[in-house]
């Protein structure tokens, strides 16, 4: 029979449960300051990736490696983004206490230890996955014979420190990045890519297990070089998995019936040079790195699919093109900005077309690719529709006398037209009518900027290319043509802001499209042709002397800019944009995905009228009586102005003296002694004089040209003036006349 406790047993019972908890807790206050004193004297050695950097498409598609400062590639990756096949393998095989354990696994080092003492030697190491991410990131440890004891022990604290500074899923993310997986190939996600093709997500049961064996012995089993060993063991590691339970046979004998096959380890580079200005970019952004240090990953916004399209396209037409001659390629998706295709050379592999240089990014001559841009403009400000009456002659603007490509003029021609045509004279008079400084303005405002020489101001020849841009910033201003006349900046990354701009309004932008897809016939059908998905408002440039032929469009989707040229500027005589850049456009338009049909419909302020050509009235406005010719137009706000003055009728603009510029220095042709201009002159009413430094040597009918003669040199004013007192100027030289 136990004796019932008395008061006085109990107390002592309760002082000795006392004293043992605070035993205890001294203990363990002892051993936390250990710990904690032992973590400050020997730190974790720093965990980066060595420099080691991969920058990735959308998808996670490697574009480019760079290797550590010890030449090894790495992708960082997650425990959700790899395969369960692999998780699965991996923690059965090498860890299957991971989770529960505090960095060393007791039991197993017991009987590592018993194994030790009875046999003299480590049989077995009863290393857990956190110790082998202990050896991976310390350096004191990789010289070291695995199976010493002091290696062992060093290991053994290290981990228990990762445990003290990282969760169990940080650890797991640090093995699967840094585990061996032969050659210069470290961690699942760069050894399923570079061995097996694909994204360690998609790992079959065998190919988890394979991966799973290979960092025992990362050169004896690289799948390249000996693949009869990698499926040994490969194979041995399917057999735990069902001996554990964890597969069945049948998976297991499923999984055996692969072959393992790896290609040849090389590089496989996309988008190079994208991939480079996206680390330059990263790396240079404020961090937590040390100052210089590169991101070990980079995602960027790149189609992988689209990019090697694109690649292979360049790489076809790069054999027919002049030596050194190279080609960019931008592609953007207008909803949002994104870029899926960046091709800044022809061929990085060739060094003789300069493939180091991005001509993306290239500043060059837009040449008349800006000239949607300024008769947007000219609608928005009320100066013109789209049958407007514009001419296209030989004019004078101070000095300034523009050509045409074709060195031939149309006369009086419309709005639509002179933009189809792309013709000089009537953009550089819309130009002197808008402005060259509003101009560039509203440039700047969608996003791009026009260089200019050190000194100079905006002036009329910005708009045949005198100011330079690049391909970038021209596909991201006609993305205003698909979208309401709104700009965007292309963006490479997805994190980067999404900057947009009003350029123009959105009647402006509709009317330019138009005209530029189909003519900007009010009375056409609205699709003439193939998917509406893929009709392309495009336009094509050509700079000064051929040194760069472009040629950008939108459908609904896309924007996407294509230059042609010599990264170094020389010219290129015979290559313009719409024989050499236009068809490459083309064929990438014909390769883009059309996605989900987008319903365009007509903004309210653009308008379907009637106007009288070449009064540019509309029809029934009452301006006038007269209504030579009916024209259906597109006009913004129901505005349909009249034509300039001068232009249908003579008596109400200014003149123009034409067949020589202001300026200009003339010689003799080889073997005369005289120099014979034919001038004559627009805009003006009845009878003209024409006076040669203050002396009247011609007058007659207005529209007959006047033909001058000169045999002495000198500077000389010539002057011309009609019934109305209106006249023009023009002051040039004679060289080479007098012997």
């Amino acid at each position: 029979m136990i004796a019932p406790a008395t008061p006085a047993t109990s107390a002592q019972r309760a002082r000795r449960w006392r004293r043992r908890g605070i035993c205890a807790a001294s203990v363990l206050f002892a051993l936390a300051a250990l710990l904690f004193a032992l973590d400050r004297l020997y730190p974790l050695p720093p965990i980066d990736s060595g420099g080691a950097a991969v920058v990735v498409a959308a998808d996670g598609t490697p574009l480019r490696n760079y290797p550590s400062r010890d030449g090894i590639w790495r992708y960082p990756v997650k425990p959700d983004q790899v395969s369960k096949s692999y998780l699965d393998t991996l923690l059965t095989y090498e860890d299957r206490w991971f989770y529960w354990h505090p960095g060393v696994n007791p039991v197993a080092l017991v009987r590592a230890g018993w194994q030790w003492a009875t046999n003299r030697r480590i049989v077995s190491g009863g290393s857990t996955l956190t110790m082998q991410v202990a050896r991976l990131i310390d350096p004191q440890l990789a010289g070291k014979p695995s199976r010493s004891m002091s290696a062992k022990l060093r290991q053994a604290w290290r981990a228990v420190q990762l445990e003290m500074h990282y969760s169990k899923d940080e650890i797991l993310s640090l093995y699967l990045t840094h585990a061996p997986m032969g050659g210069i190939v470290e961690g699942v996600e760069m050894g399923s890519r570079l061995w097996l093709g694909k994204p360690a997500r998609d790992l079959s049961p065998a190919e988890a297990a394979m991966l799973t064996a290979l960092p025992q012995a990362p050169s004896r089993l690289r799948p390249d070089r000996h693949p009869e060993a990698a499926q040994a063991a490969r194979d041995k590691v399917l057999d735990r998995m069902a001996e554990l339970g964890r597969w069945t046979p049948a998976e297991v004998a499923d999984a055996k019936i692969e072959t393992v096959i790896a290609p040849p380890l090389r590089a496989r580079w996309l988008a190079p040079l994208a991939a480079q200005r996206l680390l330059q970019e990263a790396g240079g952004k404020r961090t937590a790195r040390r100052p210089g240090e590169r991101p070990p990953l980079v995602t960027s916004t790149l189609d992988a699919d689209m990019q090697a399209a694109v690649e292979r396209m360049l790489l076809d037409r790069v054999d027919a093109l002049p030596p050194k001659v190279s080609m960019a390629v931008l592609v953007m998706d207008n909803d949002t900005l994104e870029v899926k295709a960046y091709a800044g050379s022809a061929d990085f592999s060739d060094d003789t077309r300069a493939a180091h240089v991005d001509m993306v990014r290239g500043v060059r001559s837009p040449g008349s690719t800006l000239k949607p841009f300024l008769y947007a403009q000219a609608l928005d400000e009320g100066l013109i529709h789209s049958e407007s009456l514009l001419m296209d002659a030989p004019m004078s603007f101070g000095g300034y006398a523009p050509g045409n490509f074709q060195a031939a003029f149309a006369g009086p021609i419309s709005v639509a037209q002179a933009l189809q045509r792309s013709l000089n004279v009537p953009a550089v008079d819309l130009l002197d009518r808008v402005g060259p400084v509003n101009f560039a303005s509203m440039m700047l405002s969608g996003g791009v900027r026009l260089r200019l020489p050190a000194g100079a101001d905006p002036n009329l020849s910005l708009i045949l290319g005198g100011g330079g841009t690049t391909l970038e910033e021209l596909v991201g201003a006609y993305r205003a043509l698909a979208r309401g006349g709104i700009s965007g900046r292309p963006r490479l990354r997805a994190e980067q802001p999404k900057v947009e701009s009003r350029m123009m309004s959105a009647g402006a932008a509709w009317i330019v499209r138009d005209i530029l897809e189909g003519g900007g016939h009010p009375d056409r059908p609205f699709y003439q042709s193939g998917s509406p998905a893929r009709q392309l408002a495009w336009k094509t440039g050509t700079s000064f002397g051929f040194r760069d032929a472009w040629a950008v469009g939108v459908t609904d989707r896309w924007t996407i800019g294509v230059w042609v040229g010599r990264p170094d500027g020389t010219p290129n005589p015979g290559f313009f944009g719409a024989n050499v850049a236009a068809p490459l456009l083309q064929d990438i338009v014909a390769a883009l995905p059309e996605g989900a049909q987008i319903v365009r419909s007509r903004p309210e302020t653009v308008q379907a009228a009637v106007t009288c050509w070449p009064l540019g009235y509309k029809q029934g406005s009452g301006q006038s009586g007269l209504c030579p010719e009916q024209r259906a137009a597109w006009v913004l706000n129901e505005t349909a102005p009249p034509s300039f003055a001068g232009y249908a009728d003579a008596t109400q603009g200014p003149l123009r003296l034409g067949g020589v510029a202001n300026g200009s220095v003339l010689r003799p042709v080889p073997g005369s002694q005289q120099v014979a201009l034919d001038v004559d002159v627009q805009g003006a009413e009845g009878e003209v004089w024409w006076m040669l430094d203050g002396r009247v040597v011609n007058h007659g009918a207005s529209g007959h040209p006047f033909k001058l003669v000169l045999a002495q040199d000198g500077r000389y004013t010539l002057t011309v003036m009609d019934t109305q007192g209106r006249h023009d100027r023009v002051v040039f030289e004679i060289a080479g006349v007098t012997p």
